[in-house]
């Protein structure tokens, strides 16, 4: 990447011929709007004129009902740290599903899984597994209601924690893709609980904790990952903690995008901060279904049967999830030290090189990247936080997304989402990308 020059991407073509019979992504959508609304079953995946529809996967890349080959960006909005189909995690669950798909009787699987979370994350001394990253921050929520026997929640614009009423207000993600600040069927009875700050401000959350005494918990995403890439910036993250500990606020740190992927003990362990409660989920098993609320036994302790904070799954804890979270776990804590100081070089090069194209254009951009994350922005001010990260232009990025997967190339199809890096990614295909990308900028350019 070093001595990157622009050329036409090559995108090869799969002609295997033993897969099932080949329908067109037009038609496969055409189908699937007439049972399902608008043919998507989550709004993120929506594009026009119509998405493509994936038939297989496999490492880095994705295959579509047309038959392209796609570099894969997405990465499952950042749950396949290690890649499609990772050897390790797959040999684990085949081996589940010799013994069972669904139990619903406690495993000792699901106590070494614990372990091995609360080993990773040192603010964690309890964990309870459950099934989605929605779930996960809707349960501490009101973990934290029923600790402190108090009612308002205090979230951060941009930040998106799940479809659930509490913190849909003024969310990023798809709400945001799709101008939806206060969901339609939410009740005005609890959002009104929901106070909103902006992001990097500490002086608002101040003003806002000293004008409200029935302050239950804060949530955040310590690294905004849903309004694309936003950083906390210097002594954010720190001050939170301390303003929170001061007023004896519970802190939850939404680590459903962090954890695993910044950092073995997610973006908590990257910065060295304690929050009281922390979710999980995404790379946790590296694409299957299962999330995680973790914190103080304190806390934790409050969860039904042994406390009165109900909380209850028929399919939390299943044995297939379950086994894919061991393995996965198991492989990053092997490959720590080469994992994340790769993807960390490789994302340095790619968002360097991205940087000078841009700029060699002379197309306004800000590029912001950390870890294994990156996203562009087409504005000229930083991008610090929901109001600066709305006024970048969306339709140069949408421009640049099309072209993008013209060439073979496969990023969320969303300014507010982020381009995720994994160890299935080879310098050549980020090569490839970077060609890609140098077209697309073009596109945008004119």
């Amino acid at each position: 990447m070093a001595n990157f020059k622009p050329k036409e991407p090559q995108i090869t073509n799969n002609n295997d011929q033993n897969h099932y019979q080949l329908l067109s992504n037009s038609k496969l959508f055409s189908d699937a709007k007439k049972v399902t609304p608008l043919g998507v079953n989550s709004p993120v995946r929506y594009f026009e004129p119509y998405p493509f529809f994936t038939k297989k996967a496999n490492g880095a890349y994705l295959w579509d009902a047309d038959n392209r080959k796609l570099i894969d960006f997405c990465n499952g909005y950042g749950a396949l740290l290690l890649g499609h189909r990772r050897k390790e995690i797959i040999n684990a669950v085949s081996k589940q599903l010799t013994k069972g798909t669904l139990y619903c009787t406690p495993t000792d699987a699901e106590t070494q899984l614990a372990k091995l979370i609360v080993g990773n994350f040192p603010s964690i001394e309890k964990v309870r597994l459950m099934n989605t990253g929605g779930e996960a921050t809707m349960t501490a929520i009101r973990l934290a209601r029923g600790f402190t026997k108090k009612k308002k929640i205090i979230k951060f614009e941009g930040c998106y924690h799940g479809a659930h009423d509490s913190v849909l207000v003024k969310a990023g993600s798809g709400s945001a893709h799709n101008g939806i600040s206060v969901s339609d069927g939410g009740l005005d009875e609890v959002s009104k609980n929901t106070l909103v700050v902006q992001y990097n401000n500490i002086e608002d959350l101040q003003k806002t904790i000293q004008k409200n005494k029935d302050i239950a918990g804060v949530i955040v995403e310590p690294i905004l990952a849903n309004m694309g890439l936003i950083l906390p910036e210097k002594n954010f993250l720190s001050d939170l903690r301390k303003i929170t500990k001061e007023n004896n606020i519970p802190l939850i740190f939404d680590e459903v995008v962090t954890g695993f992927r910044v950092a073995p003990g997610g973006a908590q362990q990257h910065f060295g901060i304690k929050p009281d409660l922390t979710t999980m989920a995404k790379a946790l098993s590296n694409g299957f279904t299962i999330s995680a609320v973790g914190g103080k036994k304190e806390i934790m302790d409050l969860l039904s049967p042994g406390g009165k904070v109900y909380q209850a799954s028929t399919f939390a804890g299943n044995p297939i999830s379950v086994s894919a979270a061991i393995a996965s776990i198991k492989t990053i804590n092997k490959l720590k030290n080469k994992l994340y100081s790769k993807l960390e070089r490789f994302n340095l090069l790619f968002s360097t090189a991205l940087d000078d194209m841009a700029t060699d254009m002379g197309i306004p951009h800000q590029i912001n990247f950390t870890a294994s994350m990156l996203q562009i922005f087409f504005t000229n001010k930083p991008v610090t936080n929901y109001e600066t990260s709305k006024n970048a232009n969306a339709k140069k990025f949408q421009k640049m997304f099309k072209t993008l997967l013209k060439k073979g190339v496969f990023i969320a199809p969303s300014q507010f989402e982020v381009v995720f890096l994994s160890d299935a990614h080879t310098e050549n295909d980020l090569n490839k990308t970077l060609d890609a990308y140098h077209l697309a900028l073009k596109s945008v350019k004119n």
